[in-house]
């Protein structure tokens, strides 16, 4: 193998694939790139067994096809220290030792073959579905819900995000137990199906679909899902299980309602939890005549904070508490001026809304479960 390349284009592209590959690998293997170069494209291909995700990167200036296997770590730490250049990689076939090129010097790195790289999942025909995304779409729903996702053992449904597909429309949600988020996208499937997408995969899905424009395909059995983009293709393991029923924890007779500035209410709360209890991080609301009250305490070192802001609010006098962590991410993630908290009393969920959905064709809701308040 051996080809001439831009180096910050290299970069771009490791540094992409690269986020799969593992602390822990359980295959020495899995700690390098496959490097694959053919028909004037190069091919790098990333692994952890359950997730795969392969670039690829037009090459003009080819004098050798091939593939090899090469050190991840070792070629990421010293491409970053490149400027933009062209570099010449050249790997021996037979020695598998890599040589990588520039104007004022050389690399040396020892590679290995890469017949032995672990062939990425394939989908069962008789079972896979295909469906077409809109990207910025599929972007909004993973971005909007993968805070919620759980880090839970012995849930692991509850450990990714959960895509229900209906003719209509997609809907994303993701839960921990105390927050859930659901995101009614409309888009036209065709199909009716659904899956569990685990947490790696959906973050590295958040990083490369901002430069998508063409719709995104994808194909999925009851194991396995593959994304394809226009220059990347990701393949990963399902979590396999049965979705909590989402819809049944959702109150719909939430008689109280509140109306706020998303800004100055997020900022308040991040002042005033300041003087919370590290343990609980538990912020108290006091809510009547259209006056928000804000008090959190943190006992065990005679620290109190209050704040009161003005809101729109229709119901009976309500206190209610919250753990101010979870407010807070609730709140950055709706971004729209305005917000609506519906509440039934003291016990039970509140449900956040947008006032207006920052985008169109899209109905957003999540919900945060109560603390209890020690009086």
């Amino acid at each position: 193998m051996k080809f001439t390349v831009s180096s910050s284009a290299l970069l771009n592209l490791l540094q992409a694939t690269g986020k799969v590959i593992s602390n822990k690998n359980t295959l020495p293997i899995l700690d390098y790139f496959l490097f694959e170069l053919q028909q004037g494209v190069l091919r790098i291909t990333a692994s952890d067994l359950e997730t795969t995700l392969t670039g690829t990167l037009p090459i003009e200036n080819i004098e050798q096809e091939g593939i090899i296997a090469i050190p991840a770590k070792r070629v990421l730490d010293t491409l970053r220290e490149f400027p933009e250049q062209p570099l010449t990689i050249e790997a021996n076939d037979s020695t598998w030792e890599v040589n990588i090129n520039w104007k004022s010097g050389k690399l040396v790195i020892p590679g290995t073959s890469g017949l032995s790289y672990p062939k990425p999942a394939e989908l069962d025909d008789t079972e896979a579905v295909t469906v077409e995304m809109n990207p910025e779409k599929l972007l909004t729903g993973i971005e909007k819900s993968i805070f919620a996702t759980a880090d839970d053992e012995m849930r692991p449904v509850m450990n990714g995000v959960y895509l229900d597909l209906s003719p209509q429309a997609v809907i994303f949600v993701a839960t921990d137990a105390h927050k859930l988020v659901r995101n009614i996208l409309a888009m036209e499937t065709g199909i009716e199906a659904s899956f569990i997408l685990p947490k790696k995969p959906s973050n590295l899905l958040k990083g490369i679909l901002p430069r998508e424009e063409e719709p995104i395909r994808l194909q999925f059995d009851k194991k396995n899902v593959v994304f394809t983009l226009s220059k990347y293709t990701l393949i990963c393991r399902l979590i396999e299980g049965t979705y909590p029923n989402y819809n049944a924890v959702i109150p719909n007779n939430n008689p109280n309602k509140v109306t706020i500035d998303r800004a100055e209410f997020m900022h308040s709360i991040k002042r005033v939890a300041v003087s919370s209890n590290p343990s609980t991080n538990l912020i108290k609301l006091d809510i009547d005549n259209n006056l928000l009250k804000l008090t959190a305490q943190d006992i065990d070192y005679s620290v109190s904070a209050e704040e009161s802001i003005a809101c729109s609010y229709e119901g009976d006098p309500i206190v209610i508490g919250f753990k101010s962590t979870f407010l807070t991410e609730i709140l950055a993630n709706l971004e729209t001026e305005q917000i609506v908290i519906e509440l039934a009393d003291s016990t039970r969920a509140g449900v956040f809304r947008p006032v207006d959905d920052e985008q169109e064709g899209q109905d957003i809701l999540m919900l945060l479960m109560p603390m209890i308040i020690n009086v």
